[in-house]
Parts: C-alpha cells; structure tokens; sequence
C-alpha cells in the first residue's frame, strides 16, 4: 500500500496532540495494521508530534522494517524501559492510551513506570475516539478488499451449496466452507462461521454441532472471509427439500424488512432511522418480540464495528461507512430467518457489496 495513505492517517490522529510533549499510544493490533501496514505484531506504537514509533521484538523486526517505511521500527528488548527512553528522548510529558483495548492490569503496569517519571498517563476516551473517527469512513484501498473478500465468500457459498443435503452435519458444512473460502484466496474466515439447521435456525448465533439436515429444515448460512486483514459478512437462509407456508410466511416478512431497510440508507440518515424502518415492519406483522438485536453493524478489519444499526443510535451515516443490514425473525423451537447485505453508504443511496439472491432457495 502507498506509504502517504497511512502518512494521511497518521497525520489525521495526530490532531489529538495539543502539543509536542503529548504522545500517542498504540496497542490495538488492528490499529496499528490501519496507521502503517503492519499486522500480526505483538508491539505496540508510538506517534508524537514530530515521530512515530513502531515497538516490536526479534520475532518480528524483519518483517515490520519491511512493511512499515512510514515508521521507526524498534526492536525492543525491554518494553517498558525502551518506550521510557524513547519518551525521555522525545520530551513526551502526556501519553493517550487506548482504554478499550489495554487491561486493567497493563495499564496500571504502564502508569506505574510513567508516573515515576513524571509522565501523565490519559485513560479518557480520546484516543479510542479519535481511531474510530478514522476508521468509520473507508478509503478505496479498503472498500476493495471488503469487496474481494465478499468475492470470495460468495463463490464458496455457492460451491458449498451442492454439499447440503439431507443427511449431512452442521459440522461438515462448516469445516467444508472454510475449506473452500482459504482455497478460494481468503487469508482466514471472518468469524467462526455460522452454519445451522432445523430449530437451532432460531438462534442468531448457534454454534455448528453434529446435528443434521432434514428435509423441510431451514438452514441458516451466516459466513464471511477475511482478505487482508479486512472482512466480509453476509447471511442467507435456504430451505432443503420444501418450507411450510409458515416458513414462506416468516421468510417474506423479513425479506420486505431487510429490503425496506436497504432503500433507507445513504448518507445524513440516522441509524436509528434504518433500523426503526425493518424494525416496524416486523412488529406491524406480530413478529417484534422475536427480533432482539439490531439491525445492523459496521465492518472492516473488524467484523463487528462503529456505526452500530441500533434503535437509540442517532449517529448520522456518512458516505463510506460500510454497514450490514441483517434483519431476522427467530421462533423458539421452531425455526428462524435472517437476510443479511453488507452495503457501502453513498450519497444518495448505498451500494450493495452482495450479490447473492435473496429470493427464497429450496434445495
């Protein structure tokens, strides 16, 4: 990737900084792989008004001094000893922490050893803040890897699709689609795929067992893979060897509710707005109180991240937030439904990464 993206990202977080004796620290991995290129580090970063600064030990310094040009790459030998230097040296006075990613007990560590040398330590949410703000908004490098990574997870479902049939387990789709998505180009799945059938479909996260397909089962596909450090998320259900009326029924209701969502968004349109859309037309059908989770929910290099589609969420969509759109019904002991988009929000309107049919399958 071109070192000025990450320069401008950097650039960008660096508005934190009222002055040149504060300093940034930075312990997600994640994030860090977002600012210069460099995943899968156990180190951790620091930017200062002038510098920035990427800690990692012998196991990884070849390849971040590689991958990471647009920093100081600093094999460390003592963690909290070498940072101390670099501070010392640096006439850092104030130090942002990430709160929601450090613990407890290695913050505290950290303090400890600042706060002796006279280094205030900020547990606010100001630096998490700041991250977050950056990476809400997706750059064209990011949408294509969302995109190749949708690619690939649709070319696997549907190539795992000739394995459902009656008489195989949860398990095996699972392990089969994995399979697939990794020989197809994905570095890794998204998440522990969801791959259900029968009443376990009524669980929005049921775990594939031994349990298997039965004719007249839905079957619940909830799937992504990861390209690059970046994911993908999408959710199909299919019904094998015939669905009751009941379950064209349930279907249909939340397919004009994942639809009626879709049509809302673009960029200014509250998330509260988008989910209340779905919401509305799954409660108007008698089926509210079977849809408990929200609507939606950003992606990117997490699979679950800001802006969260939920009722009480007034932030506005912007263009470039990617976003899912996963509406669902989940009868206990019966069956459920969920159709799930992953969408990119434009001005006018979102363009739908997934090109999967959402007309009901019968296998």
């Amino acid at each position: 990737m071109n070192d000025e993206l990450f320069y401008k990202r950097i650039t960008a977080l660096k508005s934190v900084l009222q002055s040149s004796d504060e300093a940034l620290f930075i312990t997600n991995q994640k994030n860090i792989g977002y600012l210069c290129g460099f995943f899968n580090s156990e180190g951790v970063m620091l930017v200062t008004t002038e510098k920035v600064f990427l800690f990692v030990d012998f196991r990884y310094i070849e390849a971040a001094r590689k991958k990471s040009s647009c920093c100081e790459v600093i094999c460390f030998s003592r963690l909290g000893a070498d940072l101390l230097k670099v501070l010392k040296e640096n006439s850092i006075d104030k130090l942002y922490f990430e709160v929601s990613d450090i613990t407890v007990a290695r913050f505290n560590s950290f303090k400890s050893l600042f706060n002796e040398n006279k280094i205030e330590c900020d547990n606010s949410s100001v630096l998490d803040n700041a991250v977050s703000n950056l990476r809400i908004i997706k750059d064209e490098t990011e949408i294509k890897k969302i995109q190749k990574a949708q690619k690939i997870t649709e070319k696997s479902y549907y190539e795992v699709l000739n394995y459902l049939t009656v008489g195989v387990s949860e398990k095996e789709i699972a392990a089969r689609l994995e399979f697939l998505m990794k020989m197809n180009g994905a570095e890794d799945i998204s998440f522990d795929l969801i791959t259900i059938t029968g009443k376990k479909t009524s669980l929005p996260h049921g775990v594939p067992s031994d349990d298997i397909v039965k004719s007249g089962d839905f079957f619940t596909f909830d799937i992504g893979a990861a390209y690059e450090g970046y994911h993908s998320d999408t959710t199909r259900t299919v019904a094998v060897g015939f669905a009751t009326d009941e379950m064209q029924e349930i279907y249909g209701i939340v397919l004009k509710a994942q639809l009626a969502a879709l049509e809302k968004i673009k960029n200014g349109v509250l998330c509260g707005e988008v989910d209340k859309t779905a919401r509305d037309i799954i409660e108007n059908a008698g089926y509210g109180k079977y849809f408990g989770h929200s609507t939606g929910h950003g992606v990117g290099l997490d699979i679950h991240e800001a802006p969260n589609v939920s009722p009480k969420n007034n932030i506005k969509l912007k263009s470039g937030m990617i976003i899912t759109d996963e509406p669902g019904i989940y009868l206990p002991e019966k069956f459920g439904v969920r159709i799930e988009d992953m969408v990119c929000v434009t001005e006018n309107s979102c363009k739908n990464f997934v090109s999967l049919p959402k007309e009901l399958i019968i296998l």
